[in-house]
């Protein structure tokens, strides 16, 4: 069986400046991710997909095996993000001359994440029978069954998610999950023949709020920054 992990960079980013390459620890940001995959012994690849070269010179000093430019139409702000992982796994299988079974995406963005959630993730995946694919999450701070509304059509809010009895406690509620961007995996049957990371058979890996923060502003690398610094590594 042979696995990959990819580890996808845009170099452009309006809520953070450069953040795929902003310096947390001592280290680029995205470095933690490649170190991270190197450390597990998982993967006989580890590719970055950027359209940044500095993005990729970055990656290629910190141990990424291989890297990918990528296309202009696949680097714009409103990308889809399976399209760029598969076309990353398809140059990789190009130039590794390898076939991967199992593909595995860790976002650079979201490295609170340690190496054990990457092995347990794979595990989980792998044991299941019928699972195609999983996500990561924690889970989540407002329920849609009790205190998460959205707005309708004539301007007024209600619950996100409504239940045949009313919901008073949130313990009550079914569980539910906020994405945390940190780890996707795919069988490969799934990978290449879906078009949403969301199938039938998606299971989820479960991780803690403190290993759950996605850098999109300021704010969010500041308590990054801060969690890091007090874990002392990100391995």
């Amino acid at each position: 069986m042979h696995r990959i992990c990819t580890i996808c960079a845009r170099g452009g980013s309006k809520g953070v400046k450069n953040k795929n390459i902003k310096l947390i620890l001592g280290k680029p940001l995205i470095a933690h991710s490649i170190l991270q995959a190197k450390a597990s012994e998982l993967f006989d690849v580890i590719a970055v997909s950027s359209d940044s070269r500095e993005i990729l010179q970055v990656a290629k000093d910190y141990g990424a095996d291989i890297i990918v430019e990528r296309p202009a139409e696949l680097a714009t702000d409103t990308s889809a993000k399976l399209p760029v992982i598969q076309h990353c796994v398809t140059e990789a299988e190009k130039v590794s001359g390898l076939v991967f079974d199992i593909m595995a995406d860790i976002d650079a963005t979201s490295p609170l994440r340690n190496v054990q959630d990457l092995k347990k993730s794979i595990e989980l995946l792998e044991d299941h029978k019928h699972a195609t694919n999983l996500i990561t999450g924690a889970p989540s701070r407002r329920s849609p069954y009790f205190n998460l509304v959205e707005e309708n059509s004539k301007g007024f809010v209600e619950l996100s998610k409504k239940l045949p009895a009313a919901v008073v406690r949130r313990q009550d509620a079914p569980r539910s999950f906020d994405m945390n961007a940190s780890i996707y995996v795919w069988k490969r049957n799934a990978f290449f023949d879906d078009v949403s990371i969301f199938t039938p058979n998606t299971i989820l890996y479960e991780m803690p709020e403190e290993r759950s923060i996605d850098i999109d502003s300021e704010l969010d690398f500041e308590f990054v920054s801060f969690l890091a610094e007090k874990r002392g590594s990100l391995l």
